[in-house]
């Protein structure tokens, strides 16, 4: 399983490392498991949305490529002129590449998109999950029904070949969620023990009887 995980200007970093420091745990429990930061512009420092918080991305977004791509949500403190909220720094994001080569990856069979937080709401924006059922922070849920997307509140949401989690913390959880999905419930397991970390909640899928309430 190889994973992309995009860094745009303003990201969130635990929206991004959470996911990523699992993925690289797993690897190292002897998960089939590789991960890599890319841009839609390639390898280039990516200013986060934390003050003086820079990541550098090593690659190229590729859907071609990659198995997994996880899109993290944003943190809304880039400097210089222009409004500096979550929001502005997400509207930000569909001015790039991301939009275009996330809509290759869902649109490519065996290929996973993962988004955690608002980067939910950068696919919803940008046309791409309608009809999707989704999560993201609790205060963007109904942004997210704006879009035409279903929104559901809960932890993690399993669409298939779209899974989305909640609010920042929950990349963890999405990152072990993957690693069980694709590579097995013990190495899963075993980086759990290995950050004393379990998993919170059930993973919401559109399968299954309806409950009553």
């Amino acid at each position: 399983m190889h994973v992309h995980v995009v860094l745009f200007d303003g990201f969130d970093p635990l929206d991004a490392l959470g996911p990523y420091e699992v993925l690289q745990a797993a690897a190292l429990a002897g998960g089939d498991v590789t991960a890599e930061l890319v841009t839609a512009e390639g390898p280039r420092e990516v200013p986060s949305g934390i003050p003086r918080l820079t990541l550098r991305a090593t690659g190229t977004l590729d859907p071609a490529v990659a198995d997994v791509v996880i899109i993290p949500g944003g943190a809304g403190a880039l400097s210089g002129d222009g409004e500096h909220t979550v929001q502005a720094v997400l509207a930000r994001s569909l001015e790039t590449g991301l939009p275009a080569l996330a809509k290759l990856a869902l649109e490519r069979e065996g290929t996973l998109v993962a988004t955690v937080c608002g980067g939910s709401l950068i696919l919803a924006m940008a046309g791409l999950i309608s009809g999707r059922h989704a999560t993201t922070n609790h205060q963007g849920l109904d942004a997210l029904a704006a879009t035409g997307a279903r929104p559901v509140r809960a932890r993690l949401v399993d669409d298939g070949d779209l899974v989305t989690a909640a609010g920042i913390t929950s990349g963890v959880d999405l990152g072990l969620y993957l690693v069980e999905r694709e590579t097995g419930p013990q190495i899963a397991h075993a980086v759990e023990t290995l950050f004393a970390h379990e998993r919170r909640g059930t993973a919401w899928s559109p399968t299954g009887p309806t409950a009553a309430w």
